[in-house]
């Protein structure tokens, strides 16, 4: 166990990690795109965006834990204490934090939408640090987080489409589905010392998609047009869901919420150069994201020098 431990929580061990799981979010962003096109789902449709969801979440939560129950040689099933953990994490990491995310996303740029997502990794590392006590808010993790956020704002408004407009169904929705990642990172490192934390994703996985699959069919949401590359798509995004989310749940299990968290930048650098690729926005790619990739890695840099430090 001190083994395992302790190999977790070496620095290249949590780079390669969460880049990973960075990387993978990150082609989430023009996948979700190509699957509406794959399954004929309309900008505007929100009901059907969050079925979509739902399917892509309940789909992830089962592959989790079949891999969780090959790897660990018996099935990931629950306890009873862990019932109401998993019913927390799913209707903040999965229902709250997605319906609150496809609503904004709506009635806001996405521009914007990204930027202010950008946030939920100041608000996990205080919420970590003031309301759980689980770390030491340092002057390095504060700054760290500002350049990587300057990195996060400057990959987003070289394209223009920035403005200061404010509406709550709109950019207000938003930052509460950073409300609900920032506290579920914090609730699934609290609870990952006593359960699997493959185990807690993969079934509030399962819940949370099938509570969002009902929101999205009594909202009038459906899924008209199947495919085998629509069908193909949807399995890849949920292997995207499985494996980011179990390996992120890992990180956190054995590294400070700090530690782990300030990568999150590097999900809308990552989702800006896959949508060049993926998508052909081939003006996406310039010296501006460069300059935001370095202030990126630049302040994952000193979140985790100040970590080793303290």
């Amino acid at each position: 166990m001190k083994d395992k431990e302790h190999f977790m929580q070496k620095t290249i061990v949590v780079w390669l990690g969460a880049l990973l799981c960075c990387a993978l979010w990150g082609s989430a962003f023009p996948c979700i795109k190509i699957g509406y096109r794959l399954f004929d789902i309309a900008s505007g449709d929100v009901a059907a965006q969050i079925l979509f969801a739902g399917c892509r979440f309940t789909l992830a939560g089962v592959l989790a834990l079949a891999i969780g129950s090959v790897l660990n040689r018996e099935w990931l099933v629950p306890k009873r204490r862990s019932y109401g953990r998993i019913a927390k994490l799913a209707l903040l990491q999965t229902v709250a934090q997605y319906i609150f995310f496809y609503v904004g996303l709506a009635n806001t740029t996405g521009v914007k939408a990204s930027i202010i997502e950008g946030v939920n990794v100041f608000i996990a590392i205080l919420v970590a640090s003031l309301l759980f006590h689980q770390e030491k808010l340092s002057a390095a993790k504060i700054l760290g987080c500002v350049i990587g956020f300057a990195g996060v704002v400057l990959v987003n408004i070289s394209g223009g489409g920035l403005d200061f407009g404010f509406h709550f169904t709109g950019e207000g929705f938003i930052f509460l589905s950073t409300i609900a990642y920032a506290f579920s990172s914090v609730f699934l490192k609290r609870y990952s010392k006593e359960d699997n934390p493959v185990l807690l994703s993969g079934w509030q996985f399962v819940f949370g998609g099938l509570v969002m699959i009902v929101c999205g069919l009594l909202a009038g949401g459906r899924l008209s047009e199947w495919s085998v590359a629509g069908v193909l798509m949807l399995l890849y995004m949920a292997v995207i869901s499985a494996v980011a989310y179990s390996l992120w749940g890992i990180l956190l299990k054995y590294n400070p919420v700090s530690k782990v968290a300030v990568f999150g930048f590097m999900n809308p650098v990552f989702g800006v150069i896959l949508s060049a690729i993926l998508l052909h926005e081939g003006d996406s790619i310039g010296v501006m994201c460069l300059v935001s990739l370095a202030l990126v890695c630049a302040g994952i840099y000193i979140v985790n020098r100040g970590e080793e430090t303290a």
